[in-house]
C-alpha cells in the first residue's frame, strides 16, 4: 500500500474517532470537548488537502477540491465545527471509497500480475532443480507439472494440454503438439511435460502482458483532467451562489450550507473509478489497454485502418480448393501432394501438409525426393512417382486439358497460387492456395459499423488486384494497396488530419503506423513483439472482433464517467439550491452530499459489467467448436459436390448417372442430415439467446431452400433408370447440385458468424 493510500485511511480514521469523541462528549454535556473534537476531525483533513491544492497550483492546475477546503475552513470560522467534521469525513471517506472501488475494478488486472510464476524446474543431468524464473536461459530444459503456470515461452518435447484463458480469454484448453509453441502464462491442464525455453522470462509473452498491465494501472485517466476542467466552471458558480444566499438572507450559515452541499466529490471520484473499471473489463475480454489516453481516443474513433495480411486475412497460403481430373478423387490427390510436400521446407509445402492433416488423411512416407527450388518437387509415394509444383515443372510445354484450363482461370479470379499434381507423368489434379479472409472478419467489420465507426480502410503492401478483391468482399470505404511501411504512416497521418484514427495490424512492418495513429491496436496473439510494443492496445485473443469490443468498452466507460460527473454535479446543484433557499442546514447538506458520492461511485463501477445484451447464454464456446468441426467435415463434402459438377461437363451418359447418384447420396446423407440437426437441436437453443429472432428466421428459410433443392435432386436421381440421359438432364442436374453446394457453403459461413457472436 503506497503512502497516499495510507494517508487517506489515516485521515478517515482520525475523522471517525474525533466525531465519535465529540458525540460522547455531547452525551456527557461537555460542550468544550465537543467543539474541540469536531475541530480535531476537520483540521488534519484540511492540512492534507491544502498540501494537495498547493501542489496542483505549482503544476498550473486548480483542482475541484478547493471547494471542500473552503467549506471546511468556513465551518470552523463560523462556529459550525460539526458541519466541518462531517465534510471532512465525507471528503476523506470519499477517497477511501474510491480506493475500495478501484481495488474492486483492478481485481482482474492484479490477478494477472499475481499469477506470474516465480520458480521453474530446470533439468540438470538426471534430475530437476528449482531456480528463479529470472535465471532461465534459452535452451534450458524445464519441467512443467500438472496445474502449474508455464514460466517462459518454449516448445514442448511432448504433446501438452494447456489452458490459455489468462492470455486470450478462451476457456477451452488447447492441445499443443510435440514441438509446438507453448506460451508463458498458460496453465498446464494435462499431465506434466518438458519444455525447451525459447525466450528468457523478461522476453516471454507473459512478462510483456504484465508490463502492459502495470502501464494500464498507473496511467492517469483523461477523465480526471476533464473533471478538473469542470472545476473552472463549478468553483466560481458555487462561490457565487453562496454569496447570493448570504446577501439575500443575511444569514452567513445559509451560505455555509451552500458550500457544504457543493463539495464536489462526484467530480473527483467518478473519473478514475470508471476508467479503471473499463480497463479491467477490457482485460477480461483479452484486451490490454495501455492507459487512459488510448481509452479516451478509442471512444472517439471515427476511422479505422486495417493491415491486410494476418489481420483481415489468415496470413500465409491456405488451401482453398482441390481441383481434379475426371475420375480422380480430391482427397486422394491431396493425400499424394501432402505426403510428398512433407520433404520440403517451403511455406506452401507446410500449408499443403497442414490441409491434408486437417482433413484426417493418412499421409505416406516420401522417398527418393528431388526438389527444384522455387518450382516444386518429385518423389515416390507408395511406389508411385509423384510430382507437385508449378505448371512449367509438372506439365512442361504440354497443353492443358479442359479441366486444368478451367482451374487456371479460377485461380486467376481468386488471386490464388496453383500447385499442379501429376502421378506417373499424368496430370491428376491441382491445388489452389491463397490468403483468404479470416472467418471472423465480416462480423468484425459489421460490429465496427455498429459501434459508430464511420470509415474503414485497408492499407496493405499487397498488389492491387488481391487487395481490391478483399475490399469488395468486405464493402470497405477505401483500399490502399502497394504500400510500404512509410506509405502506411503517411496514410495514417492523412486520415488523422480529418478525424481520430485507429490503426490495426499484426506485423513488424505495421509498427511505425501503429505508433503514428491516435490509437494503435496490435493483434498480439500471432503478431510480432515490435507491433505489440508500438501499439496502445494489444488484443491477446486471436480474434479480430475484439477490436470492436475495445471500442465499445471504451465508449461505455467514457459514457459512464460522463454520466457520473453530470449526474453528480446536477444533484450537487440541486442540494445547493435547497441550501440557498434555507431548506438544508450545513450538517444535513453534508450528509446529503455523502449519499450523492455513494451513488456516483456505484454508477461508475457499472463499467466493470458487460453492456445489456444477451440475457443468458445457452450456447457455449465448446458448442461453437463442435459446430466448427462439423462444418469442416461438411465443407469437405461440398468440395466433392463441386468436383462432381465440374466432372459432369465431360462424361459419358453411363458415367454421368453414377456421378449424379453419388451427388444425391452426399446431399441426402451429409448435407440434409446436417441441416435437419441444426434446425432441430441448435436453432432452438439459439432462439433463447438471440434477442432479434428475424435473423434466425432467415437462417431457417435457408434450411428450407436447401431441403427443397435436395428433394429436386432426389427426384432427378429416382428418374435416372427410366429417363434418357441427355445434355438437358445433365444441365438440370448440374444446376441443382451447384445451387445446393453454393447455398450450403454460404449458409455454413453465416452459422459460424452467429456462433461467434453468441459463444464468444
Amino acid at each position: 500500500m503506497d503512502f497516499e493510500r495510507v494517508l487517506r485511511w489515516a485521515l478517515v480514521s482520525i475523522a471517525i474517532l474525533a466525531l465519535a469523541s465529540g458525540g460522547i462528549a455531547h452525551l456527557q454535556h461537555r460542550p468544550d470537548l465537543v467543539d474541540w473534537s469536531f475541530a480535531a476531525a476537520t483540521l488534519p483533513v484540511m492540512a492534507g488537502l491544502s498540501v494537495s491544492i498547493m501542489r496542483d497550483l505549482l503544476a498550473g492546475r486548480l483542482g475541484i477540491d478547493a471547494i471542500a477546503l473552503v467549506s471546511m475552513g468556513a465551518a470552523i470560522a463560523l462556529g459550525e465545527p460539526l458541519a466541518g467534521a462531517v465534510v471532512a469525513l465525507m471528503y476523506s471517506g470519499g477517497h477511501v471509497l474510491e480506493d475500495v472501488a478501484v481495488a474492486r475494478a483492478e481485481h482482474d488486472l492484479r490477478a494477472l500480475v499475481d499469477r506470474a510464476p516465480r520458480q521453474a524446474h530446470r533439468r540438470t543431468d538426471d534430475h530437476f532443480e528449482d531456480i528463479a524464473v529470472s535465471a532461465v536461459a534459452i535452451g534450458d530444459r524445464l519441467l512443467v507439472r500438472a496445474g502449474e503456470v508455464v514460466p517462459v515461452d518454449g516448445v514442448g518435447s511432448t504433446a501438452a494440454v494447456v489452458n490459455e484463458a489468462a492470455l486470450t480469454g478462451e476457456p477451452i484448453p488447447v492441445v499443443k503438439p510435440r514441438g509446438g509453441a507453448v506460451l508463458s502464462g498458460s496453465l498446464n491442464a494435462g499431465e506434466a511435460f518438458e519444455l525447451t525455453a525459447t525466450a528468457t522470462a523478461g522476453d516471454s509473452t507473459y512478462a510483456g502482458i504484465v508490463k502492459l498491465v502495470t502501464a494500464a494501472q498507473t496511467a492517469k485517466a483523461p477523465f480526471v483532467r476533464l473533471a478538473d476542467r469542470y472545476a473552472l466552471i463549478f468553483l466560481p458558480v458555487t462561490l457565487g451562489v453562496a454569496l447570493v444566499a448570504w446577501l439575500v438572507s443575511g444569514d452567513v450559515i445559509r451560505s455555509l450550507a451552500v458550500l457544504v452541499a457543493a463539495t464536489p466529490c462526484p467530480l473527483i471520484l467518478a473519473a478514475p473509478v470508471a476508467f479503471i473499471a473499463g480497463v479491467a473489463r477490457a482485460a477480461r475480454r483479452g484486451i490490454l489497454v495501455k492507459g487512459g489516453g488510448p481509452l479516451e481516443a478509442l471512444a472517439r474513433a471515427h476511422t479505422v485502418l486495417f493491415d491486410k495480411t494476418g489481420t483481415l486475412t489468415v496470413g500465409g497460403a491456405r488451401l482453398i480448393s482441390v481441383e481434379v481430373a475426371p475420375d480422380e478423387i480430391a482427397d486422394e490427390v491431396l493425400m499424394l501432394a501432402a505426403s510428398l510436400e512433407q520433404a520440403s521446407h517451403h511455406v506452401l509445402a507446410a500449408a499443403i501438409v497442414q490441409a491434408g492433416l486437417a482433413r484426417g488423411l493418412k499421409l505416406g512416407v516420401p522417398e527418393q525426393v528431388r526438389e527444384v527450388m522455387g518450382a516444386g518437387l518429385e518423389g515416390t509415394i507408395d511406389g508411385k512417382r509423384v510430382c507437385a509444383g508449378s505448371r512449367d515443372m509438372v506439365v512442361a510445354n504440354a497443353s492443358l486439358p479442359p479441366w486444368a484450363v478451367r482451374t487456371v482461370r479460377r485461380a486467376s479470379w481468386r488471386s490464388a497460387l496453383t500447385v499442379f499434381v501429376a502421378v506417373e507423368d499424368r496430370l491428376v489434379g491441382a491445388l489452389l492456395l491463397a490468403d483468404e479472409l479470416r472467418a471472423d472478419t465480416p462480423r468484425a467489420i459489421r460490429l465496427l459499423r455498429d459501434a459508430g465507426v464511420a470509415r474503414i480502410v485497408m492499407v496493405t503492401g499487397d498488389r492491387a488486384a488481391a487487395a481490391q478483391a478483399i475490399g469488395a468482399a468486405l464493402d470497405l470505404d477505401a483500399v490502399l494497396a502497394d504500400r510500404v511501411p512509410s506509405d502506411k504512416v503517411d496514410a495514417v497521418r492523412s486520415e488523422q488530419r480529418l478525424h481520430p484514427t485507429v490503426m490495426v495490424g499484426d506485423g513488424i512492418n505495421d509498427a511505425p503506423a501503429l505508433a503514428s495513429a491516435d490509437v494503435g491496436i496490435a493483434l498480439g496473439a500471432r503478431g510480432a513483439s515490435a507491433s505489440s510494443e508500438a501499439a496502445d492496445v494489444v488484443i491477446l485473443a486471436d480474434r479480430l472482433d475484439r477490436v470492436a469490443d475495445a471500442i465499445t468498452i471504451s465508449q461505455r466507460a467514457r459514457r459512464i464517467a460522463m454520466q457520473s460527473i453530470i449526474v453528480g454535479m446536477g444533484l450537487s446543484l440541486f442540494a445547493m439550491a435547497a441550501a440557498a433557499a434555507g431548506f438544508l442546514a450545513p450538517v444535513p447538506a453534508a450528509l446529503l452530499q455523502e449519499a450523492i458520492d455513494v451513488v456516483v461511485i456505484l454508477n461508475a463501477l457499472r463499467a466493470l459489467l458487460p453492456a445489456h445484451g444477451l440475457v443468458g447464454r445457452h450456447v457455449t464456446t465448446e458448442d461453437g467448436h463442435d459446430l466448427h468441426r462439423d462444418h469442416l467435415a461438411l465443407l469437405g463434402h461440398l468440395d466433392h459436390l463441386r468436383g462432381i459438377v465440374d466432372a459432369l461437363d465431360d462424361v459419358t451418359p453411363e458415367d454421368s448417372t453414377s456421378l449424379i447418384l453419388e451427388a444425391n447420396r452426399l446431399v441426402q446423407e451429409k448435407v440434409v442430415t446436417h441441416e435437419r440437426d441444426d434446425e432441430g437441436e441448435i436453432y432452438p437453443r439459439l432462439a433463447k439467446v438471440l434477442q432479434e429472432k428475424h435473423g434466425l428466421s432467415a437462417m431457417s428459410r435457408a434450411h428450407r431452400e436447401i431441403l427443397h433443392l435436395a428433394r429436386l435432386l432426389g427426384r432427378v436421381a429416382e428418374d435416372l433408370p427410366t429417363e434418357k440421359v441427355d445434355r438437358y438432364l445433365l444441365r438440370d442436374a448440374q444446376r441443382v447440385i451447384e445451387a445446393i453446394e453454393t447455398l450450403a457453403r454460404m449458409h455454413t459461413a453465416q452459422e459460424e458468424d452467429i456462433y461467434e457472436a453468441v459463444a464468444a
